[in-house]
């Protein structure tokens, strides 16, 4: 059977999917989530000291990925969409893409790769990382438009101290694994007091290119750096923070992608006050900046390097400006909050030729999308059962610039930018937003119910990408796809119930909902002759090797699943813990399932601990999905089944070193969301789904204080 052990690349050294809210001290405020709302991952050299979190077991131990996005994968209904080492995506209940909201320290901003090497989570190296917040199934109206879950990366942070002398603190996170003969370093310093804390965090990542039963992936090769300073000053009951982080991509390869990173250049910039203003009304003020330089070529990192007629090096800006305010009138557990947020975009991509000054084409001119949304949110009771109500609207305008071609661009995209620069390239939508939560704690039982009516509106990419190109937010597949000026916004209407049980020594959280989705936008064929070049588009599209291009276009979906999570404590010191996941999904418009879908997965593990030492050990499981796309000529994939073993020792107060073995058996197995391969000098044959790493060796210290 073939096996897999990506999307385990879970946490550190303590890790797991919990119900539990952020806390009101945390730094930036922290989104406040009851129990029964949200998931949270924490990614810790220390276990937490809260109520919710001293009701967790000792988690398994598991070698810490570059990408968060595998971390975030462990939740019930995630799943992994493997591009590379940096450039995973969180597939969540089948939906992935700009479909799942993904913010950095509750930042959000638009990624800059037009293939979504750097999807949100990117700029979260998990050894900084100190929590991943997830909404179960559907995002709150007061986190801003998502159609389907959102994600919060919290890196590590000074904290204020409980007096009002001053306090040192420190976090450090080292790894190094064999598999890709990686290293990582992470680590924060901090000095606070109980009326303002300021830190510095840095971190440092490389790897070679990884291992796997049969041979060696080319091109996976990775280095990554970030640095950065953040600072906070209590006002009252109420904190003022302002934060800055730099990260810095060096040359990395994306074999599913024609492309590799030469550099991500970004800068991040985040400040604002959250806190009581007077008893029982809370100001929640946020402005922030994020600024993207990215290169992406097939000479640097990529052999063997394309000949200098087809080297091709794109440069893409995304620059991103985004403010929220809020008022909150009442508690935690019972208030109305109202709100308003802004988000700003601008991007810009530009395709060379580095070895003809003359070759240059603007792929997306100019693109801008301005956002303006208001919201109000209403949390309270009813007799035992508790409800959140929420309800936004958003208006977005979104425009495009006229594209310029070089000299030496051939004739076959000059009628296509010729057309593209005579159409109305200005669009305005309006989308509304309503969730309704309520849940009803009973002692050892929670019942849930979640109705919700969610929008999203096309992406600049979808709508504006007139040149067609494998430009696709990742989807990794080698086809070529163009946008499409006339998408409507996606309308979703989602169901979903479930209970969370805790007794002693067992606690179990299943989940069944239902996703119909109007507009859903996907590729599909370019026109009805497949196959025939009879438009300029095809024309094009075969000029790039691919007579069969895809256009973005509204169709029709749904989604319905289940998952749950459990924990089991049959002896004192001996803990078993998994998840599983199900989803099945198709088109309503025609007789066909939709496109990269995960598989049916489990996750299970075992552990026994002592007062400074732990054992355990992790198998993690996936059927084969033979419910593929076959507009989109996807192909089925294969189960699989892999095993792990760790074991942890506490040094001593705060400092924990834990080794383990990854895919034990050193099995071979080729994850369904992987991307295929397009490098020649490597093990992986051409057009092949990647497979994942083998058996890894790893070893990893923390320390926090």
């Amino acid at each position: 059977m073939k096996t897999f052990t990506k999307a385990a690349l879970g946490a550190a050294c303590s890790l797991v999917c919990v119900p539990v809210a952020a806390h009101a001290n945390e730094p930036n405020g922290g989104a406040e989530q009851d129990a029964a709302l949200a998931d949270l991952i924490l990614v810790t050299g220390k276990r937490r000291t809260t109520e919710m979190a001293d009701e967790l077991a000792p988690p398994p131990g598991i070698a810490l990925p570059a990408d968060t996005a595998a971390i975030a994968a462990r939740i019930p209904g995630g799943a992994l969409v493997g591009n590379g080492a940096l450039s995973g995506q969180l597939s969540y209940r089948g939906l992935t893409g700009e479909r799942v909201l993904g913010r950095i320290n509750g930042q959000r901003f638009a990624t800059g790769g037009p293939n979504a090497m750097d999807p949100p989570l990117h700029y979260a190296p998990s050894v900084l990382v100190d929590r991943v917040l997830v909404a179960r199934g559907v995002a709150p109206v007061s986190q801003g438009p998502s159609l389907a879950g959102a994600t919060d990366a919290q890196l590590v942070q000074a904290r204020f101290a409980q007096g009002s002398s001053l306090e040192p603190q420190a976090h450090f996170a080292a790894q190094y694994r064999s598999v890709d003969d990686s290293y990582a370093v992470g680590a924060m310093l901090g000095l606070a007091s109980g009326d303002w804390r300021l830190g510095v965090i840095g971190s440092r990542e490389e790897g070679e290119d990884y291992d796997f039963p049969g041979g060696t992936a080319g091109g996976t090769s990775f280095e990554r750096d970030l640095y950065g300073a953040h600072a906070g000053y209590r006002i009252g009951d109420g904190e003022v923070f302002l934060e800055y982080r730099r990260s810095e991509t060096g040359p990395t390869g994306n074999p599913p992608f024609a492309l590799d990173i030469v550099y991500f250049d970004t800068d991040f910039l985040q400040g604002g006050y959250t806190g009581e203003v007077v008893p029982n009304v809370t100001l929640d003020l946020r402005l922030g900046h994020v600024a993207v330089r990215h290169l992406m070529d097939n000479q640097t990192t990529r052999l063997p390097a394309a000949p200098a007629m087809m080297a091709r090096a794109t440069f893409a800006d995304a620059d991103t400006t985004t403010a929220e305010a809020s008022l909150r009138f009442g508690s935690q557990a019972s208030y109305l909050q109202v709100g308003g947020d802004v988000e700003l975009v601008e991007k810009f991509v530009t395709i060379t030729n580095p070895a003809n000054a003359a070759f240059f084409i603007e792929a997306q001119p100019d693109l801008q999308s301005d956002r303006y949304g208001a919201f109000v949110q209403w949390r309270g009771s009813a007799g035992a059962a508790r409800f959140e109500l929420g309800a936004r609207i958003d208006r977005t305008e979104q425009s495009a610039g006229i594209p310029q071609l070089g000299a030496a661009i051939p004739m076959g995209p000059r009628p296509l930018a010729a057309a593209f620069a005579a159409a109305d390239r200005e669009r305005r939508a309006t989308t509304v937003d309503a969730v309704a939560r309520f849940w009803a704690p009973m002692g050892a039982i929670t019942p849930r119910l979640t109705l919700a009516r969610k929008e999203r509106v096309p992406s600049l990419l979808e709508r504006f990408g007139w040149l067609p190109t494998e430009a696709s937010f990742g989807l990794a597949d080698g086809n070529i796809y163009v946008g499409n000026l006339d998408l409507e916004p996606e309308t979703a209407l989602m169901a979903e119930a479930g209970f969370d049980l805790a007794a002693d020594g067992f606690s179990i959280r299943p989940t069944v909902y239902y996703r119909r989705v109007d507009n859903f936008i996907q590729g599909v064929p370019y026109d009805d002759t497949v196959g025939v070049v009879d438009s300029p588009v095809e024309m094009v599209a075969a000029m790039n090797g691919d007579p069969t291009p895809l256009r973005f276009d509204n169709t029709d979906a749904e989604l319905i699943g289940a998952d749950l999570d459990f924990a089991l404590r049959p002896a004192d010191r001996l803990e078993i813990a998994g998840t599983a996941s199900f989803v099945r999904a198709r088109r309503r418009d025609i007789d066909d399932d939709l496109y990269r879908i995960p598989p049916a997965n489990l996750r299970l593990s075992a552990v026994w601990s002592e007062d400074r030492f732990s054992f355990g050990t992790e198998l993690l499981a996936a059927s084969g999905q033979g419910r593929v796309s076959v507009s989109n000529d996807e192909q089925p994939s294969d189960g699989y089944a892999v095993v792990g073993v760790f074991g942890r020792y506490r040094l001593g107060e705060g400092v924990m070193l834990v080794a383990g073995l990854e895919n034990l058996f050193d099995a071979y197995y080729q994850p369904h969301l992987s991307g295929r391969s397009r490098v020649g000098a490597s093990d992986v044959p051409v057009t092949e789904r990647l497979p994942g790493p083998g058996r890894d060796a790893w070893v990893r210290m923390s320390a926090r204080f």
